[in-house]
């Protein structure tokens, strides 16, 4: 069963969403970041990975109910001129990790790196957000954090880390970044529901049902562990980014994270690398372009008509998105629009039609 959906104008939301954080008790700056990021990955990623608008309503719920502040201090509790820990005070993990990387960026500027640790924090949404970030200021950009023990590690039944997601990104000539943006298990409960929704059967190594067996039914693996990338290989990189997060910056790692909702204990990486340090940027650029045609120009395995590069099929999603308007979730668009009512938000949304086109 298809999934209804609708498209909107991008810039519309954008006005609707910014305003909505700044009723939320954001200040305009942070609002305007969150509001950023959460276009950025509706426009660059499939509806059911959960990372975009439709979010607002649960940090509704989480600042109404006082478990996250959207006025948090940003705190930097030690640094020298290429590393800093930042405590985020349970602020929205989307800002302090803008923020952290934009502190990243201005310590790599001076001494070709920089790299900020943030504890205490809160859901970051995608790592592409953040790695981004740095690419479009010259650098290449690492992004990765910690989150709530939904993967089984390697052999077990039960999670104890979590998706963990990396994101690495780094400029071209091409017109797009190249972008590696993924969670490190196969798929997160958000893609489980859309294929329940959809009436599809998961493929068998997504998830597994509470006794530990392997499913493809998605409504009995909902309850159960998410299983990692390459298995036993996606369990070890997501246990090591836990060390690379929470472990060495004094916050949450494995089974802490999101066991209390009122301090979920994320933890974030954010790195910065300045090009110039190592070579002209254009330089670096005409390289990674050859690269690229290294790749793209490899004969392809039956079934496949073309190679592409990592970032380039969202690419084209987000030309397309931008172009002939974002694609809303039929479900997700109504409660906004409730929302928007019900916090006086004077911004509409306005919908351009009927979304029908064959791919999201």
């Amino acid at each position: 069963m298809a999934i209804s959906m609708t498209s909107v104008d991008k810039a519309s939301l954008s006005r609707f969403m910014t305003e909505s954080f700044e009723v939320l008790g954001l200040t305009p700056e942070d609002a305007g970041i969150f509001a950023d990021a959460l276009i950025f990955s509706e426009l660059r990623f499939h509806p059911g990975h959960g990372q975009g608008v439709r979010r607002l309503r649960r940090y509704h719920e989480r600042i109404a109910q006082k478990l996250v502040d959207p006025r948090a201090r940003f705190e930097i509790v030690k640094e020298s001129p290429a590393l800093a820990l930042v405590d985020a005070h349970n602020g929205i993990g989307t800002v302090a990790a803008a923020r952290a990387m934009t502190l990243a960026i201005a310590k790599a500027k001076t001494c070709g790196i920089g790299q900020v640790i943030v504890r205490n924090s809160t859901h970051y949404g995608s790592s592409a957000v953040h790695a981004c970030q740095a690419e479009a200021a010259g650098c290449i950009g690492m992004a990765y954090t910690n989150a709530g023990p939904e993967m089984a590690p390697w052999g077990a039944r039960e999670g104890a880390v979590g998706t963990n997601p990396w994101g690495i990104a780094a400029p071209t000539g091409l017109g797009f970044p190249v972008v590696m943006d993924f969670a490190l298990t196969t798929a997160g409960k958000g893609m489980m529901l859309w294929r329940s929704r959809e009436g599809k059967k998961m493929p068998l190594d997504w998830a597994l049902t509470p006794e530990g067996e392997i499913t493809d039914d998605p409504d009995a693996a909902m309850q159960g562990a998410l299983l990692a990338i390459g298995e036993y290989k996606g369990y070890g990189l997501a246990f090591m980014t836990d060390v690379l997060t929470g472990v060495i910056g004094g916050g949450g790692f494995g089974l802490t994270p999101y066991a209390d909702q009122g301090k979920l204990d994320v933890s974030h990486a954010l790195t910065a690398i300045d090009i110039e340090w190592f070579m002209p940027l254009d330089t670096f650029k005409t390289r990674m372009d050859a690269f690229a045609e290294m790749v793209k120009s490899r004969k392809t395995r039956p079934g496949f008509s073309e190679v592409l590069l990592p970032g380039e099929q969202e690419a084209r999603r987000v030309a397309r998105k931008s172009t002939n308007g974002v694609p809303l979730d039929d479900e997700v668009l109504a409660d906004l629009t409730a929302l928007g009512r019900e916090l006086g938000v004077s911004a509409k949304i306005d919908v351009i039609g009927p979304y029908r086109e064959d791919v999201l």
